[in-house]
Order: C-alpha cells, then sequence, then structure tokens
C-alpha cells in the first residue's frame, strides 16, 4: 500500500473514532442528565465532571492538560507521516484510536472546561471513565504489545 492511502486510512480511521466519541458522549450525558440510570454488579452509568487528568491527577490543570494533549497529538500525527513508508495499518488504526481519543477529552477540555466521565466499574474501586478513556487505552495497550511482539521476533 503506498503512503497516500495509508494516510487516507489513518485519517478515514481517526475522523470515524473521533465523531463516534463525540456522538455517543453526547448521547450519554444527555440521557443522564434526563434521568436514566443504569446499574449492576458490573459497572453503573454515573456523570461525573472530571477536571483533571487520569486517576485524578493534576485537578484544575485545564490549560496544562490542553497543551499536553495537543503536543501529544501533534507527535502522533508526526510519527505517521514520517513512517508512512513503513507503518503498518494495524499501526495506523491504534494510532489514530489513541488520537481521537486524546482529541475526544481535549474538545470537552476546550468547550466545558472539564472532561464528561459516565462509566464507573462497580466490582473494582477505579476512576470513573468515558469513551475517550477507552480508545486511549486501547490504542495504548495495543501499541505497546505490537512493539512488544515486534522486539521479541
Amino acid at each position: 500500500m503506498n503512503k497516500a492511502s495509508k494516510f487516507i486510512y489513518f485519517a478515514v480511521c481517526y475522523v470515524f473514532f473521533i465523531f463516534t466519541d463525540l456522538y455517543l458522549s453526547n448521547v450519554m450525558v444527555e440521557n443522564l442528565r434526563s434521568g436514566f440510570h443504569m446499574s449492576n454488579a458490573v459497572f453503573s452509568l454515573n456523570y461525573v465532571k472530571n477536571t483533571g487528568a487520569a486517576f485524578s491527577i493534576l485537578q484544575d490543570s485545564r490549560e496544562l492538560l490542553i497543551i499536553l494533549s495537543m503536543i501529544a497529538l501533534v507527535l502522533l500525527a508526526l510519527h505517521v507521516i514520517n513512517h508512512l513508508k513503513s507503518i503498518s495499518l494495524k499501526t495506523c488504526f491504534f494510532i489514530a484510536l489513541l488520537s481521537a481519543g486524546i482529541a475526544g477529552n481535549l474538545h470537552e477540555r476546550i468547550i466545558y472546561g472539564f472532561v464528561r466521565d459516565y462509566f464507573q466499574l462497580n466490582f473494582i474501586n477505579f476512576p470513573v471513565f468515558n469513551i475517550s478513556d477507552i480508545f486511549i487505552n486501547v490504542g495504548v495497550i495495543a501499541l505497546i504489545v505490537m512493539i512488544l511482539i515486534k522486539k521479541t521476533k
């Protein structure tokens, strides 16, 4: 596959993930604000305004988190652009997923001043999280696994 096709694939994945994230987050928050409630032994839907990052670090550090998110997005985009010849489609997919998660949280920090979280795990003491956080974690874990597999070969 040529460079242009890989870049288009990356861009389409990114746009799909970011719109999916923003749309589903809006639906979730609107439903929770309207009184929808769901809870079972595994998880609950619980709307929380998060002014920090993962695990409540950097609370009320909106500007710093915006800057760090922008830097991360630029570095990820530059990595993809500079390695289009050698990068795999799988890597493009997971970098697009990771980037969309970062961009989703960045969007909410800029627009609302906080990140809207709503998934709460009931079987373990874990912070409330959102779809962007899922995208970020899946993207990071997949990329780490791919790097480790490549190094063992």
